[in-house]
C-alpha cells in the first residue's frame, strides 16, 4: 500500500537586488545569498533557483524591475517552485504586487527567519517573542491578505464586508500584540528578580554571543560538561541556557548561551528578544564567539557588535573567542590581549580561555574556617546564602568551612581560625 501521507517540501526561487542607492545592509551579494539557501534549508525548503539582479535603484512596484520580474516568473514555472523568496526586505505592497505577478507566495528574508523562530521556539518565552514578532510583521501586511482572499473568491460586491473585517482583524492583532507585551514584561520582572538574586549572592554572570552557527552551544557543552543540542544549522539554540562553571576552587561563574545573531535580522525580532537579550547588558562578561574558519567572519564580527551595541551592552567587559581554530585556513591566527583561539570541538586553547575568565571575574574569594559561638548561630544562615559552605561540624562551636567574598570576610573576620 503506498504511502501518501508524505510532508511536502518547499520549493524555492531565491531573489536578491544588489543597488548602488542601497547600504551595505540593504543590499544582497552572492554571499548573502548562500546564507539565505542556509537558512532556506533550515526551514525545510530546497532552493530551486537563484536571481542576483544587479540595478542603480529599486524599482518602486516591483523592486527587481518587470523584465527581472519576467525572468523569475518563468524560472519559477520551469522548476516547478512553490515560493519566491527575497534576500532583501519588501514593503507590503512590493510583496503583494509580486505575489499577483509571480502566481505564487512570496517571502522576504524576515519573514523566513520569523518561521525559522517559530519553528524552534521551545519554551513558553521564547515563543512568546516569536509570536509578538510575526503579528508585528502580519499588521502592515494584511490589506494584501484580504486583497487575496477576495481575488480567490472573486466576490465583486464583497469590499464592504472585506474592509469591515479587515478592521475587525487590526484591532484583534493590536490587543494580541497588547497582550504579549505585558506578558513579556511579566518575564522581565522575574528576571529582573532572579537579577537580584544572583547580584545579592555575587554570582558572576558570563553571556555567549555571536553569529549564528558560530559553536556557542558546543563551547558551552564543552566548557561545562553539559548536553545541550548543538547541530551545524542556523538557529539551533533559540531559548537561553544558563550553566554552572567552575573555574577554580573559589571562582564560580554562571555562563548563559544566548540566540545566535544574522544579518538583516528583522527589527521586530531584536525587540521582541530584548526580554531575553537584556541579559547581556546585566552581564559581568561577554564572551563574543566568532568562526575563524568562515571566511566572512569580519562581517559577521561586525553585526554581532552592531547589536550588542543596540542592546545596550557596548560597555560590558568582552573576550573575543575565535572559535574554530582548527579550521582556521589563513597564516597568523587572531592574537590580542582580549582575544583567545579555540576549537569547541578539541578542546584546544579552552584551557587559556578559562583563565582568562577568571582573571577578569575572580571576586578574590578566599576558603577559610569559622568557629561560630551557638549563640550567633543565625551567621549560619548568612553564610548558606552568600558563601559557598562546604563542610559545617558540631563541637563546642560550630566549625564552616567556606568560601567567602572579601566583603564578608570583612563582616566575620573575628569568628575566623587559624586554620
Amino acid at each position: 500500500m503506498t504511502d501518501h501521507t508524505e510532508e511536502k517540501i518547499d520549493r524555492a526561487v531565491l531573489v536578491g537586488l544588489n543597488a548602488g542607492c542601497l547600504s551595505r545592509e540593504e543590499n544582497a551579494s552572492e554571499s548573502s545569498m548562500e546564507e539565505l539557501a542556509a537558512l532556506l534549508e533550515t526551514a525545510g525548503g530546497v532552493c530551486v533557483g537563484t536571481v542576483l539582479q544587479n540595478k542603480d535603484t529599486p524599482d518602486p512596484r516591483t523592486f527587481i524591475g518587470e523584465g527581472k520580474v519576467a525572468e523569475v516568473k518563468e524560472l519559477v514555472q520551469g522548476t516547478g517552485a512553490t515560493m519566491v523568496i527575497f534576500d532583501n526586505a519588501l514593503s507590503p505592497s512590493q510583496q503583494r504586487v509580486l505575489s499577483d505577478e509571480l502566481g505564487v507566495g512570496v517571502l522576504d528574508r524576515s519573514a523566513l527567519i520569523l518561521d525559522i523562530f517559530a519553528q524552534r521556539a521551545r519554551t513558553k518565552e521564547g515563543r512568546l517573542q516569536v509570536e509578538l514578532a510575526q503579528y508585528q510583521y502580519l499588521l502592515p501586511r494584511l490589506l494584501g491578505m484580504w486583497t487575496h482572499l477576495e481575488r480567490q473568491e472573486g466576490a465583486i460586491g464583497t469590499r464592504g464586508p472585506g474592509e469591515t473585517q479587515l478592521e475587525t482583524d487590526r484591532r484583534h492583532i493590536r490587543r494580541k500584540i497588547q497582550k504579549l507585551r505585558e506578558e513579556l514584561e511579566q518575564v522581565r520582572r522575574v528576571r529582573a528578580t532572579q537579577r537580584t538574586r544572583r547580584e545579592k549572592n555575587e554570582v558572576p554572570v558570563v553571556a555567549i554571543v555571536g553569529y549564528t552557527n558560530a559553536g556557542k552551544s558546543t563551547l558551552l557543552n564543552t566548557l561545562t560538561g553539559s548536553d545541550i543540542p548543538a547541530n551545524n544549522r542556523l538557529f539551533d539554540t533559540l531559548d537561553t541556557t544558563t550553566r554552572t562553571l567552575e573555574i577554580s576552587d573559589t571562582c564560580t561563574v554562571l555562563i548563559s548561551d544566548t540566540v545566535g545573531f544574522i544579518s538583516k535580522l528583522p527589527h521586530h525580532l531584536v525587540e521582541a528578544f530584548k526580554a531575553t537579550l537584556e541579559e547581556l547588558s546585566f552581564a559581568d562578561l561577554l564572551l563574543h564567539v566568532i568562526d575563524s574558519s568562515n571566511p566572512e567572519w569580519r562581517e559577521q564580527a561586525a553585526v554581532v557588535e552592531s547589536l550588542i551595541y543596540e542592546l545596550g551592552a557596548s560597555e560590558t567587559p568582552r573576550i573575543d573567542v575565535f572559535n574554530k581554530c582548527d579550521r582556521y585556513s589563513g597564516d597568523i591566527l587572531p592574537h590580542g590581549e582580549d582575544i583567545v583561539t579555540v576549537s569547541a570541538k578539541t578542546g584546544e586553547g579552552l584551557d587559556r580561555l578559562r583563565s582568562m575568565i577568571g582573571d577578569r571575574l575572580d571576586s578574590g574569594a578566599h576558603r577559610v574556617t569559622l568557629s561560630l559561638p551557638y549563640d550567633k548561630g543565625g551567621l549560619l544562615d548568612t553564610l548558606y546564602k552568600e558563601a559557598k559552605v562546604e563542610s559545617v561540624e558540631y563541637g563546642e562551636t560550630i566549625l564552616v568551612t567556606a568560601v567567602c567574598t572579601p566583603k564578608l570576610l570583612g563582616q566575620l573576620s573575628q569568628y575566623l581560625t587559624d586554620n
